[in-house]
């Protein structure tokens, strides 16, 4: 009666839903890309490394991968090697983009990259009807805790209030914490390094007060010291326990100056807002030169590089600090660093106002970035608001592109 009874609840299992998914339902549809658009929106950032091109990758399924990022040249060029492959090869499309042309892709072409990645990923999610970050490893946090730069908090000026006072706004409004920049002045204006310090000194001072004991605040030198100053403004504001001091060298000098500042001062230090790829992080991360790293997407070449980022600031404890970007690219990094095991800490000055091409993007309360459960990277487009200006529909050439016996790329 036993082996019986047992039999007859093994055939009744698929009623119950404990039947073992079927290979045909658990795998990606067919596809190939068929073409891939590129958009202006109404609010065109021409800051390169903060743009917010728009671009979209078609396939045959009827799925489309929503991407941001490049300008149209390098956009056209790199997606010129999308057109006829199936999406769901992300990395073996981003080795193709990377290496099949004569150049190494500088820090133009791995932006355009990385837009192009972040719509692959968006196609993969949605293929498969998860969130980025369930295609990914899963989320390792409730939320992305922020801070922010623009001086707007949840509709309010900051500006003509004291550092003291911005600075308990934002604790208040639910940001983790505090940023303000090294002794800045109005454009065109005269920079006496040596002396702005000790304004940097004193608005630090603010800043602290401000958040209270239990806050955190940080600053942005933005580059503006020579080694010797900044050995002498990070050892000034020591004593106030800064977040992070974030690029407080030339980025041309990093490999030679950061190291020096890293076994001079004591404070917290970030840099590598203006950098892109493994390859140019790689030194300073093992070493342990930084404590945290600003990465950001599409510029580092898209969500299949950051994942490898990730990995290297995971080993060696590095935490992530990526830099403002744009809002299609603010909503991959939530998915993308929500699987991070390390701190992380979004700058994030989009508040609560709406993006007009954008009538969904990211979930943003309290001074936090909110992972959602929507399909891809859970953004929609009002393509209305957008003006398409490049469409590619033809593959470039594999002249250049070398592959290995057991098909892997290999270069040209």
């Amino acid at each position: 009666m036993r082996r019986r009874s047992f039999w007859k609840a093994l055939a009744a299992a698929p009623a119950l839903g404990l039947a073992r998914p079927s290979r045909l339902r658990a795998a990606l549809p067919k596809m190939k890309i068929t073409r891939v658009r590129i958009f202006t929106p109404p609010n065109l950032n021409i800051l390169f490394n903060q743009s917010n091109m728009v671009v979209t990758v078609e396939t045959d399924a009827g799925i489309t991968g929503i991407g941001e990022g490049g300008s149209k040249d390098m956009l056209e060029q790199s997606a010129g090697k999308l057109i006829g492959e199936d999406p769901q090869h992300i990395e073996r499309l981003w080795q193709q983009m990377n290496r099949a042309f004569f150049y190494p892709p500088g820090r133009e072409r791995t932006h355009a990259i990385g837009a192009l990645d972040l719509a692959l990923w968006d196609i993969k999610g949605k293929a498969l009807g998860l969130p980025v970050h369930a295609v990914l490893t899963g989320l390792t946090r409730k939320h992305c805790e922020c801070y922010v730069t623009s001086g707007v908090v949840d509709g309010v000026t900051q500006r003509g209030m004291s550092l003291k006072e911005r600075a308990h706004i934002c604790m208040e409004a639910g940001y983790r914490a505090f940023r303000l920049d090294a002794g800045s002045l109005p454009p065109g204006a005269t920079y006496n390094s040596h002396e702005r310090l000790n304004k940097v000194l004193d608005d630090c001072t603010q800043a602290r007060e401000g958040v209270g004991k239990a806050g955190d605040w940080m600053i942005d030198f933005h580059q503006r010291f020579d080694l010797s100053d900044a050995i002498r403004g990070c050892s000034l504001i020591e004593s106030l326990a800064p977040f992070m001091v974030e690029d407080p060298v030339r980025t041309e000098a990093f490999q030679e100056d950061l190291p020096i500042l890293r076994r001079s001062v004591r404070v917290p230090l970030g840099a590598g807002e203006e950098w892109g790829n493994r390859w140019d992080f790689n030194q300073l991360v093992e070493r342990h030169d930084i404590d945290y790293l600003r990465a950001t997407l599409p510029n580092v070449g898209g969500i299949t590089e950051m994942l490898k980022i990730m990995a290297m600031c995971e080993t060696h404890f590095v935490g992530i600090v990526p830099h403002f970007t744009g809002p299609i690219a603010t909503a991959a990094l939530v998915h993308t660093l929500g699987t991070f095991s390390g701190p992380v800490l979004f700058e994030y000055n989009y508040g609560n106002r709406p993006i007009p091409h954008l009538p969904v993007f990211v979930d943003f309360k309290s001074g936090k970035l909110w992972p959602n459960d929507r399909p891809g990277l859970g953004v929609e487009l009002d393509m209305q608001r957008l003006q398409q200006v490049g469409e590619v529909t033809r593959p470039i050439s594999d002249r250049q592109t070398y592959f290995r016996p057991d098909g892997s790329i290999t270069n040209w």
